[in-house]
C-alpha cells in the first residue's frame, strides 16, 4: 500500500469501519490516523496497515488544526473519496 503522512484513508475493519481519517504518522506496520473528532491530531488512533484501505486524496499536515480537519474530510465526503 502506498500510504504517505498526508494521506487520506478508509477504515475497514473494526468500531470505525467505513469511517474517513488522515494519516497523521506511519511506524512498522501501523498507521496512525486522525479525524479532528473522535481522534483527535493531539492523540491519533494507531491502527493496522492491514485494516485502512487508501484513497486517492492528500490532506497537507502542515498548520493542520482539529477544525480544519473535520472541515476539509467533511467537504471531501459529501464530494465522495475515489478508491484506487
Amino acid at each position: 500500500m502506498d500510504i504517505k503522512v498526508g494521506s487520506v484513508v478508509k477504515s475497514c475493519a473494526g468500531r470505525d469501519k467505513n469511517s474517513y481519517f488522515v494519516a497523521v504518522g506511519i511506524s512498522g506496520g501501523f498507521v496512525e490516523i486522525a479525524n479532528g473528532k473522535e481522534r483527535k491530531l493531539e492523540k491519533p488512533k494507531r491502527k493496522n496497515i492491514k485494516h485502512i484501505s487508501p484513497t486517492n486524496a492528500f490532506i497537507s499536515t502542515e498548520a493542520l488544526t482539529n477544525r480544519k480537519l473535520r472541515k476539509v474530510l467533511n467537504e471531501l465526503s459529501t464530494q465522495g473519496f475515489k478508491q484506487p
